[in-house]
């Protein structure tokens, strides 16, 4: 039943005009948002968390903008089988600081592109690869096979290739001993041994730590890459920024947590150049250090969530 459905909504938006196809996909989000009680709360509490100072005029605004930003995604994803090279420049996206992704790969070594659920990021990767750039993915397998199956076979019409989570490192070490590219989403919380806890909005926030180890075992650029929808072009930008500069000591484990927490800090840079774009929904802060209460309460017990006792209050002034 959900393969049916979603066959069914990806036909129904992939033969209307894009732009057509947008303003369902942006209605859809609004209705959904409307309904989306449990997930709006987990927003909310994002919100405060990473900008007290937000006044909650503003948190509204920038969550409706999540669910129409996930509407938009749902379209382009519905549609982007049928774009060719020539629509996506001249309709789409454009590049900037493709150079800075280009002299990476040129080293030879491989490329890890920091990334995140800020923008269009389903989009991204399969432009990239509509151009000339195909790249691995580290992806979360779908609980349904069936649904898995056919949403990767769209992500990887054009040279894509998937990383599952639950195999990814052997895959990855491969990919950078070949010269490729590899996408990672580094913006979701994950538990201990794989993640490690590092500043995010001034929040410590359990970070997965692999990127850092495989860039650290391999030698591979690590720089970031963000879909960016631009209201005043009325199309998307992917922004490459420059080559991170990784450090690189006799300890592991200490590069391993210094790494880690420049890549939030890069990360959460981002966000805060383009709040609006962010899947603020996803509960980011839920694993908490040991002996730290749980900063997700239910909205009916607690209308504001209480910061976690490691937050300075030089960083809870922050916005």
């Amino acid at each position: 039943m959900e393969y049916t459905a979603l066959r069914l909504i990806v036909g129904l938006l992939r033969v209307l005009p894009r732009n057509a196809a947008r303003a369902v996909g942006a209605g859809l989000g609004t209705i959904v948002g409307k309904l989306a009680g449990k997930l709006s709360s987990a927003g909310e509490q994002n919100l405060q968390i990473a900008f007290p100072n937000m006044s909650a005029t503003e948190r509204h605004a920038i969550l409706q903008k999540t669910y129409r930003n996930l509407g938009w995604l749902l379209a382009e994803f519905c549609q982007m089988s049928k774009y060719s090279p020539e629509f996506v420049r001249r309709e789409v996206m454009r590049y900037e600081g493709l150079e800075h992704y280009q002299a990476a790969k040129a080293k030879g070594k491989g490329v890890l592109v920091l990334t995140g659920h800020l923008g269009a990021w389903e989009l991204s990767s399969f432009v990239h690869s509509l151009l000339g750039e195909p790249m691995g993915m580290v992806i979360r397998r779908l609980d349904n096979p069936l649904v898995d199956n056919f949403v990767n076979s769209i992500r990887c019409l054009h040279g894509n290739r998937v990383l599952h989570k639950d195999d990814f490192a052997r895959g990855i070490i491969k990919a950078m001993h070949r010269g490729e590219a590899v996408g990672i989403l580094m913006d979701t919380n994950m538990t201990p041994p794989q993640g490690v806890f590092v500043p995010f909005f001034g929040v410590p926030a359990c970070t997965g730590s692999g990127l850092a180890r495989i860039a650290r075992k391999t030698g591979a650029a690590v720089l970031p890459g963000f879909l960016l929808w631009s209201d005043e072009e009325s199309r998307y930008v992917l922004h490459f920024g420059e080559e991170l500069q990784l450090q690189k000591t006799d300890d592991a484990e200490t590069d391993a947590l210094a790494n880690t927490a420049l890549f939030a800090r890069v990360t959460e840079d981002y966000i805060r150049r383009y709040p609006d774009q962010w899947l603020w929904l996803h509960r980011r802060w839920k694993t908490r250090p040991e002996g730290e209460p749980p900063i997700y309460k239910r909205r009916s017990t607690q209308t504001e969530p209480a910061l976690p006792a490691s937050r300075t209050a030089k960083q809870s002034e922050l916005v």
